[in-house]
């Protein structure tokens, strides 16, 4: 199976990603704890969307992501000196919202199941 060379970046950046928030790199008091669940990157490598998941309010969400877009210039700088690349791509940060769309699903199939069995 082959992945496209995009994919690998974006895999890499992921990893890179993480690293740096794990290791307190980005010191932004409003970035809560967050994990990056996933990198899109373009095919020419210009654009990279990373997304992140988090427990808690939409205002703690909403605050994690403004922090974390506001440390984008950082990130990239970061992964300037971490990756051999010729072309270090721009960085932007999104609520991941699939893991709550998940646990949404899983909780309607319960209440179906438990209503189904009466």
């Amino acid at each position: 199976m082959s992945y496209k060379r995009s994919d690998r970046v974006a895999d890499v950046i992921k990893e890179e990603v993480a690293s740096m928030i794990l290791h307190g790199d980005i010191k932004d008091p409003r970035i809560g704890f967050v994990t990056i669940t996933r990198v899109e990157l373009t095919p020419d490598l210009k654009e990279a969307k990373v997304f992140f998941s988090q427990i808690g309010s939409a205002e703690d969400k909403a605050k994690s992501r403004n922090g974390l877009n506001h440390a984008s210039g950082y990130v990239r700088r970061a992964l300037a000196k971490r990756l051999d690349l010729r072309h270090i791509p721009n960085v932007s940060f999104v609520f991941d919202d699939s893991l709550e769309y998940a646990d949404h699903i899983e909780k309607v199939i319960k209440e179906m199941k438990e209503g189904g069995g009466r």
